[in-house]
């Protein structure tokens, strides 16, 4: 049986929208980004995997990690996969994301590990098939992927991917949002975003005073971005049967108002006329005529009043690698537990 390859996405483009502009949020340098793909890799590699492929890019975090993979070789202070490179066309938008993940899931790799937010996890995982993903937060908006150190990530993938916790522990369906205008169909992986703006524009949902219908497939509490409204007001747990949906109204005339932090450091009013809760497999039209979608906070299209726009949700769409019950699993079986006799060095989780 040949060794489990593990694909990797980290588009340097990501994070890059007017979020970032009008908010607080963060933005990672190139060597940050470039440090967390070598955390990756170390965990990968202590866990068993042997392969890396990873998406190509213009921007530096190549050079970064062929610089400190070479460094830490010649001093023989670490373990890291074989990494190589995607043989493909660069073109420094999003279209990398999506050629990469039709690209490993041709390649048939065991996993992706995905870097960025919502939007960039949306597009690979509408581009990967079943291929699993796990994912890391470098985005704006990071309600999908969820807040991990990513050495354990990678601990985890390759505990995934080269069986030494059952898959039926590590490998979990995901709720998804698939929205229908005329025939062509979009989906979202936590909340589709309706206002009344008709047109795309920056592309980032940001102005409360044009929200009108909100759906989610989950809400948390402690999330952040449109689904962040939900968890405060109703939350819904990832893996719930349903999900939920909110009509908006101007903060004058709603039932009730709510700050909500839409995005890093914006907390903004908005106006709640009802909550309601969505079941499975159940196609819901909207309330409003015309205006233009969003997609995990990124407007896509616009619909006007002869378009039908229909949204569905959807259970265990995809497949993500559960990295919290794969790291219990393991150290429950003591998969991480080493004789005293085992030679000093980089050495490997035991089992498999």
């Amino acid at each position: 049986m040949s060794s489990p390859v593990v694909g990797i996405i980290a588009n340097p483009v990501s994070a890059r929208d007017i979020r970032r502009v009008i908010s607080h949020a963060g933005s990672l340098q190139i060597t940050d980004r470039a440090n967390i793909v070598l955390r990756i890799l170390a965990g990968l590699a202590a866990s068993g995997v042997d392969k890396v492929v990873m998406m190509p890019e213009n921007a530096g975090i190549r050079g970064h990690l062929a610089r400190a993979l070479n460094r830490a070789a010649n001093v023989g202070r670490a373990r890291f996969p074989d990494l190589s490179f995607l043989d493909m066309h660069i073109t420094g938008t999003a279209m990398d994301s999506v050629n990469a993940a039709r690209r490993m899931r041709q390649m048939d790799v065991a996993a992706i590990v995905v870097l960025g937010g919502d939007g960039t996890h949306r597009v690979v995982i509408a581009s990967c098939g079943n291929t699993p993903v796990a994912g890391v937060s470098t985005g704006t908006n990071n309600a999908f992927p969820e807040m991990r150190e990513p050495t354990v990530t990678g601990l985890a993938v390759g505990l995934a991917v080269t069986g030494r916790v059952p898959p039926s522990t590590v490998f979990v369906g995901n709720k998804r949002l698939d929205v229908r205008i005329n025939d062509r169909e979009e989906i979202a992986l936590v909340d589709v975003a309706v206002v009344n703006e008709r047109y795309v524009g920056s592309r980032a949902v940001w102005r409360t005073d044009s929200f009108r219908e909100l759906f989610v497939t989950f809400g948390e509490p402690g999330g952040i971005g449109m689904s962040s409204i939900v968890g405060l007001l109703a939350p819904v747990k990832r893996k719930a049967p349903f999900g939920r949906r909110v009509v908006f109204a101007p903060p004058e005339t709603a039932s009730f108002t709510l700050p909500a932090p839409i995005a890093p450091g914006l907390i903004e009013p908005v106006g709640i006329e009802s909550v309601e809760t969505i079941d499975l497999n159940t196609p819901i039209k909207l309330k409003i005529g015309a205006g233009s979608i969003a997609f995990d906070g990124e407007r896509e299209l616009t619909f006007s009043e002869t378009d039908e726009v229909y949204i569905t949700l959807r259970d265990a769409a995809f497949r993500t690698i559960d990295v919290e019950a794969c790291m219990s699993a393991a150290a429950a079986s003591g998969l991480f537990v080493q004789s005293a006799d085992r030679v000093s060095g980089v050495n490997h989780v035991q089992g498999g």
